[in-house]
């Protein structure tokens, strides 16, 4: 139900946005570098299912212009303020706009027209200053990739050893920097004079892997992954403040691109898992009708779903996609006639099989004939998990 003729529409989409979040007292949320989005635990589902050792929550993002949010666990999603304060408060549009704004006030033609005028000038300069933003991200993420071209890659297979997966990486995209600084950037000051602060907890190994946009075959990110420089030489573990934070980050432009690990010629399988090391574990594991898959890995769950429509079930995603919507969003490349999700056990299998599910009939809605699917890890666990606990059992029947 829509409300045209009420003018506190206009004058709700005029409020700041970090004002109404403080009235709804919302303050776990973080701001990023651009100072356009926060982040972090959900307003309806909140952190529950989150792995700590994988860094802060930051499923839910709310732009700070337009006051759009969405959460990647839940599928929680609405264009501004009033639908803010309508799913935090549980309350009707009509309702939502008098906790805003208060009762309905009569204002002259003029006056709407000024704010509508006004809030169109502010979404203009806010989409220039992230488009601008976007593409100083995209190229470092193209000169760190280039920069990783040359530097041998002994380190990186260790690292594949380390995780059960075997160490010749000669053949898949992946680079690598000796010395690459984890780098943590955060707001810092009294409140009216706060400054961006560089800190850097880690400095060492890194392997560098390219995010690609495939219709231009074009990098718009890299996915960095610290390695521990000490034997094994699994995953290096990072300490901020106290606390373990992840050691993988993304730099550039993520969202609808993935990472084209193994892409055999003539391939017309693809088998796509959220992280590097699970796609290849669970690639290693496919059956032989599978020989020629292709190998893409998604980054995040956020990410392989897209959005997605709002869901009837408060804490779980609905598991739809969102296709009306001008964003980026990954379908796989026209060749792809049988695509293939992995589903991790260490996750909320109910939410994370709707996230998975969203993406997988984004492909179906493209490419109609398209055959999907999803392969589900046991309980509890990842399919490198089950990959590195397979070979440590072989070595114990070995040696007995």
């Amino acid at each position: 139900m829509s409300f045209p003729d009420d003018p506190r529409i206009d004058q709700a989409k005029q409020l700041s946005v970090r004002e109404v979040l403080e009235r709804l007292n919302v303050f776990d949320l973080k701001e990023n570098r651009r100072r356009d989005e926060m982040f972090g635990p959900c307003i309806a589902c909140g952190d529950a299912g989150h792995n700590p050792k994988s860094g802060p929550p930051d499923r839910f993002n709310i732009n700070l212009v337009s006051g759009a949010f969405f959460c990647r666990k839940c599928g929680l999603v609405g264009g501004d303020v009033i639908h803010l304060v309508q799913q935090k408060e549980g309350i009707s549009f009509k309702d939502a706009l008098s906790w805003l704004c208060g009762d309905q006030v009569d204002i002259d033609q003029a006056e709407r027209q000024r704010l509508r005028d006004e809030a169109e000038r502010k979404a203009r300069a806010q989409a220039k200053r992230q488009n601008t933003y976007r593409q100083r991200k995209i190229n470092a993420a193209r000169y760190m990739w280039q920069d990783a071209g040359s530097h041998d890659r002994a380190m990186v297979g260790r690292y594949f050893e380390a995780r059960g997966l075997p160490s010749d990486v000669s053949a898949l995209p992946v680079r690598f920097l000796p010395d690459h600084p984890y780098e943590i950037w955060r707001k810092e000051g009294v409140k009216g004079d706060q400054k961006w602060v560089r800190h850097v907890p880690h400095s060492g190994p890194c392997m560098i892997c390219p995010i690609v946009d495939w219709s231009t075959n074009s990098v718009m990110a890299v996915h960095q992954t610290w390695i521990d420089p000490q034997p094994p030489h699994d995953k290096a573990v990072i300490i901020f403040e106290g606390e373990q934070v992840n050691s993988k980050l993304v730099l550039g432009s993520m969202k609808g691109n993935f990472i084209p690990l193994i892409t055999p010629q003539g391939a017309d399988t693809m088998i796509c898992a959220e992280g590097v090391e699970t796609l290849l574990s669970a690639w290693l594991a496919r059956p032989d009708r599978y020989r020629s898959a292709a190998a893409w890995a998604g980054v995040s769950l956020g990410n392989m779903a897209g959005k997605m429509e709002r869901s009837s079930k408060r804490g779980v995603p609905s598991g739809i996609p969102k296709l009306d919507i001008d964003e980026p969003a990954w379908v796989p490349p026209p060749w792809v006639k049988r695509l293939i999700f992995v589903q991790d056990g260490d996750s909320d299998p109910e939410a994370t099989r709707a996230l998975l599910m969203s993406g997988l009939r984004r492909a179906r809605h493209v490419y109609p004939k398209i055959e999907i699917s999803i392969v589900s890890a046991p309980p509890g666990l990842d399919m490198n998990d089950v990959l590195r606990a397979k070979k440590k059992k072989n070595r114990t029947d070995t040696d007995d």
